[in-house]
């Protein structure tokens, strides 16, 4: 027996089990590629939510993207005709200073050496306890180098002076100090940075790698935490 088919003449069998089955794959790819869809929606929109919240608990803006990548350069040109006849090496301080660091030495065309330093001060406040910890055992190796010691904010000064006091005993050849921002107070140590990215008041920051509880550090710019956050139990 033969059926007819869009003008074709083809075999009984081809619209029977065989039809089927190739009906019933396409229904069941179908329905997995919606519910791939689906879930990739939901996802989506889940990020799209949680984005709009930490968006939200910003209180103002304080530089955007283009702008510290602007003053980032200013401060590579400066550095590197500063260490244009020496090999550099640098202490990024974790993990505030991630961000900064990329983006600063790509744009330093000198040999350099790099290592980092993991170190807590704030332990989860928006004031730093004073209590500096190093959780490295061992310090990197710096004697006799051109040291540039990077951090993302000075604050009281607490941790940057705990740093250079620890890499001095290994009788580096110099220590200068980077940072993105330096607040305008007193400070609880007498600590200078000899590059600074912007000065600011004394406010508590997040974006570009600074955190609060850990939140934040992804945000593209830096801006003012709104008050009624500080505080609140990390949830």
């Amino acid at each position: 027996m033969l059926i007819s088919v869009t003008g074709r003449a083809k075999p009984a069998f081809a619209q029977g089990y065989g039809g089927q089955a190739r009906s019933e794959g396409l229904g069941t790819r179908v329905r997995s590629s919606a519910c791939v869809s689906l879930a990739y929606s939901g996802n989506a929109q889940a990020r799209s939510m949680r984005d709009l919240q930490m968006q939200g608990d910003i209180e103002r803006v304080l530089f955007d993207g283009p702008a510290i990548h602007k003053r980032i350069r200013e401060m590579a040109a400066q550095i590197t005709a500063d260490y244009s006849d020496r090999e550099l090496t640098v202490i990024a301080i974790l993990t505030g200073s991630l961000m900064f660091m990329s983006d600063l030495l790509r744009r330093i065309p000198l040999p350099l050496k790099l290592d980092c330093l993991s170190v807590v001060s704030y332990h989860g406040k928006t004031q730093t306890s004073g209590q500096v910890i190093f959780k490295h055992v061992s310090l990197p190796d710096v004697t006799d180098r051109d040291v540039l010691i990077l951090d993302d904010i000075l604050d009281t000064g607490h941790t940057l002076a705990a740093v250079r006091k620890k890499l001095e005993t290994a009788k580096p050849r110099s220590i200068r100090v980077c940072v993105l921002l330096s607040k305008r107070k007193e400070r609880a140590r007498d600590v200078d940075a000899d590059y600074i990215g912007f000065e600011i008041d004394d406010e508590f920051v997040v974006g570009y790698g600074l955190d609060f509880m850990e939140r934040y550090r992804n945000l593209p710019y830096i801006g003012v935490l709104r008050n009624g956050l500080l505080g609140q139990p990390k949830q």
